[in-house]
C-alpha cells in the first residue's frame, strides 16, 4: 500500500501541469463563453453580413474569446502582483527594520506598568529570565547546528518555486488546447460514461456532475468576490483610521477571509499583533473595526453574494471545515464546504 501511494504521488507530480491546465480551464470557461456569445459571435456575424468577401471562419469567435480570457487572467495576476507585492515587501522591510524599537517600546510599556505592582514585577522578571535562558539554549543547541538544513531548505524552496512556475506556464498552454476543443472533450467523457454505465446511470452521473459544477463554481467565485470586497473595505478603513501597514493588513484579512468560519480569526490575529507592536491603542481600534467588518461580511455582503446556495447550517459548515482541513490542509478548509454539500446531496439522492 505504501508503494502504491508513493507511485500515485509521483504520477500526480508528473501530471501536475495538466492538472493546472484543467483548473485554469475550469475557471476560464464562464468568461470565455460570455465573450464568445455576447461579444465576438455577434461581431463576426455583423462582419459577414456587411463584408461577405472576408469570409471569417466559424472558429474565429472561439479563438478571439479564448485569447481575451487568457489575456484578462494574465493582466489581473500581473496587476495584483505589481500593486500588492512591492507594498507588502516595503511593509515587511519596515517591520524588520523597526522591530528593535518596537520591542524596546513594548518592554518600556510593560516596565512602567509593573512598577506599581512589585510582586507581579518580580514574578514577570523571573519568567523573562527563564525565557531568555531557554532562548539562549535553543539558539546554541538547535538553531546554529540546523543552519545547514535551513540553507538546504531555502535551495529546495527556490527549486519548488521554479517548478511551480513551470507547471503554471505549461498549464496555461494546456488550458488553451482544452478551451479551444471544449465540445470534443465533453463529447469524449460522455462517450466514456455511456460506454461504462447504463443510460439511466450515466444520466444520473451527468446530473450530479452539473450540480457539483454549479455548487463549486458558485461558491468559489462568490467567495473570491466577497474576500476582495472585504480586503478593499479593510484597506479603506485602515487608511481612514491611519493604521500602520494598511495594505499588508488588508491583504492578510482579504486572503484569509476566503476560508469560511476560521478565516476572519486567522487574518485578524497576526494583523492585530503587528499593530500592537506599533501602537497598543490603535490595536484596540483595529479589533473593533475588524469585528464590525466581519459582521458586515457575515450578515450583509456574504448572504447577498453567496445567497443560500450552501444550504447547510453552521454546525455542518464547521464540521466540514475541520474534517476536510485536517485531511487536505488549506485546500480542504477552502473547498470543504461545497464538497460536503455535494456529498450530502448525493446521500439524499
Amino acid at each position: 500500500m505504501g508503494k502504491l501511494i508513493d507511485a500515485l504521488g509521483k504520477l500526480l507530480s508528473i501530471l501536475s501541469p495538466f492538472i493546472w491546465g484543467l483548473v485554469i480551464s475550469y475557471l476560464l470557461i464562464p468568461s470565455m463563453t460570455l465573450y464568445e456569445r455576447k461579444l465576438f459571435k455577434p461581431l463576426v456575424l455583423r462582419i459577414n453580413k456587411t463584408k461577405p468577401r472576408l469570409k471569417t471562419g466559424t472558429k474565429l469567435p472561439r479563438v478571439l474569446a479564448l485569447i481575451l480570457a487568457e489575456i484578462v487572467m494574465l493582466l489581473l495576476i500581473t496587476a495584483l502582483v505589481y500593486l500588492i507585492v512591492p507594498q507588502v515587501y516595503d511593509s515587511i522591510s519596515a517591520i524588520i527594520t523597526n522591530s528593535p524599537s518596537y520591542f524596546d517600546s513594548a518592554y518600556s510599556a510593560i516596565d512602567n506598568l509593573l512598577k506599581d505592582y512589585p510582586e507581579i514585577e518580580q514574578y514577570a522578571t523571573k519568567i523573562f529570565g527563564n525565557l531568555t535562558d531557554a532562548l539562549t539554549k535553543w539558539t546554541t543547541n538547535t538553531l546554529l547546528p540546523s543552519m545547514e538544513s535551513v540553507v538546504t531548505n531555502i535551495t529546495s524552496g527556490v527549486f519548488y518555486v521554479l517548478k511551480g512556475l513551470y507547471n503554471v506556464v505549461i498549464g496555461i498552454i494546456v488550458s488553451v488546447y482544452i478551451l479551444y476543443n471544449k465540445e470534443p472533450f465533453i463529447a469524449h467523457y460522455r462517450k466514456i460514461l455511456y460506454s461504462i454505465f447504463s443510460p439511466a446511470r450515466a444520466k444520473r452521473i451527468m446530473s450530479a456532475l452539473r450540480f457539483a459544477d454549479k455548487t463549486f463554481m458558485g461558491f468559489i467565485s462568490g467567495k473570491l468576490l466577497v474576500s476582495a470586497i472585504i480586503g478593499v473595505l479593510c484597506y479603506i478603513g485602515c487608511v481612514i483610521l491611519k493604521m500602520p501597514y494598511a495594505l499588508l493588513i488588508s491583504v492578510i484579512v482579504g486572503v484569509t477571509n476566503i476560508i469560511p468560519f476560521f478565516g476572519p480569526f486567522i487574518g485578524a490575529i497576526p494583523s492585530a499583533l503587528l499593530i500592537l507592536l506599533v501602537d497598543p491603542k490603535m490595536c484596540l481600534w483595529f479589533v473593533i473595526f475588524v469585528f464590525i467588518l466581519q459582521q458586515l461580511d457575515g450578515n450583509v455582503i456574504g448572504p447577498k453574494i453567496l445567497g443560500t446556495s450552501i444550504g447547510i447550517n453552521g454546525f455542518w459548515v464547521l464540521f466540514s471545515i475541520v474534517i476536510f482541513g485536517g485531511i487536505f490542509g488549506f485546500w480542504g478548509m477552502l473547498l470543504g464546504v461545497p464538497a460536503f454539500v455535494i456529498i450530502l446531496s448525493l446521500i439524499h439522492i
